[in-house]
């Protein structure tokens, strides 16, 4: 049978969430799927070694200025349909075969619509109705995401699996103490802090965080040399996060560092008192099983799907009350033994979640839609 696979996203030189996501799993539906074809979509030619091309795997380079997706891509079903077509981290294209599946990540732009600008919020709000009612099958990351699509879309349950995501191939615990130190120095994070990792944008409840941290500074229940690092590139409506990160009473305590090279970021989560991550709602929440898997103790909010991620493995916390966050904090950086029974359970709850799991499910869903 031949897969074909929008592979545009997976090929980015800059990949966050959805864009790891589509890599990691084409690159083990690849590995799981011996019995099958795959043909990859590519815009722009991906970097050597990104993927295999040999005789199981094509790839189909076709540059295209603009809409890609829905010109380019649909032309190129009309002239050469696979048997099913998976679209891991975007939209369906305007034509496509039949037998098509798709992954919707997440419908937070519903659930906070406030935090979204609202021309994003309208193509994000289309494109998924597009995907719920013209896809064969729907993959979702989590629970969380298959309610809220039959909540919100009115799309049938039977029609969506959930299979979960991984995190980075090969992500450990650092313990070499002077790559710890070169990262540190790296991000001017200090010798303690807490870390955040991720887009620094308004759903990631990052307000609540900055206020939680002022307030156990001014309280002297943290000391000033203990950091707050938001690590990630500026995300729409930053700009409030931004202003308030470098208010006189933060002014050199928030490290601000962009976005983190992808072999620092084991060391940058490893020395970590703790990871933060407060999201007022995740698809999925990938940082939170990353920092996991490299032992950092990690806080995380109690809504969405981040339950579904962290078990018993972290604290989770109210994300709208600002105290409830604080006192988290303050209980991680007061307590040795809690980190170390959080690093612990982390590193065991991480290891349940794999791509070979993940490809394992969307391949089963795709020989059903392929084949059926």
């Amino acid at each position: 049978m031949w897969i074909g696979v929008d592979a545009s996203r997976a090929a980015r030189a800059w990949r966050t969430g959805t864009e790891n996501y589509s890599l990691y799993l084409i690159r083990a539906l690849i590995a799981q799927g011996g019995r099958h074809l795959f043909r990859l979509y590519f815009n722009a030619p991906p970097a050597e070694g990104l993927f295999p091309r040999d005789e199981r795997v094509e790839w189909r380079v076709m540059p295209f200025r603009r809409l890609w997706t829905h010109a380019r891509l649909s032309y190129e079903m009309i002239q050469r349909p696979p048997d099913v077509l998976f679209v891991p981290a975007h939209v369906l294209p305007v034509v496509h075969p039949r037998r098509s599946v798709v992954t919707v990540h997440d419908v937070g732009y519903l659930r906070y619509p406030q935090m979204h600008p609202r021309a994003s919020r309208r193509y994000l709000d289309w494109s998924t109705r597009w995907n719920v009612r013209t896809a064969a099958h729907i993959v979702a990351d989590s629970e969380a995401t298959r309610e809220d699509l039959v909540h919100f879309y009115r799309a049938d349950p039977a029609k969506i699996t959930v299979a979960y995501p991984a995190g980075t191939p090969g992500l450990a615990p650092v313990e070499d103490e002077a790559r710890l130190a070169e990262v540190r120095a790296r991000y001017g994070t200090g010798e303690a802090y807490f870390l955040y990792v991720g887009t620094l944008q308004p759903r990631k409840n990052l307000g609540v965080l900055l206020e939680a941290y002022a307030r156990l500074l001014a309280r002297g229940q943290l000391p000033k040399e203990v950091r707050l690092v938001l690590a990630g590139r500026p995300g729409w409506l930053c700009e409030n996060i931004l202003a308030r990160a470098r208010r006189a009473d933060l002014a050199g305590q928030v490290i601000l560092p962009g976005y983190v090279a992808a072999e620092d970021l084991a060391a940058l989560l490893s020395g970590a008192l703790g990871f933060v991550f407060p999201s007022w709602y995740e698809g999925f929440g990938l940082p939170v099983l990353e920092a996991m898997a490299c032992g950092a103790p990690v806080i995380a909010s109690n809504a969405s799907s981040l339950p579904e991620v962290a078990g018993e493995a972290a604290l989770l916390i109210n994300p709208a009350e600002v105290d409830d966050l604080a006192q988290a904090m303050v209980r991680l950086y007061d307590d040795e033994a809690l980190r170390k029974a959080l690093s612990e359970r982390g590193r065991e709850r991480a290891r349940a979640f794999t791509w070979e799991a993940c490809a394992t499910r969307v391949l089963e869903v795709l020989e059903a839609v392929g084949e059926g």
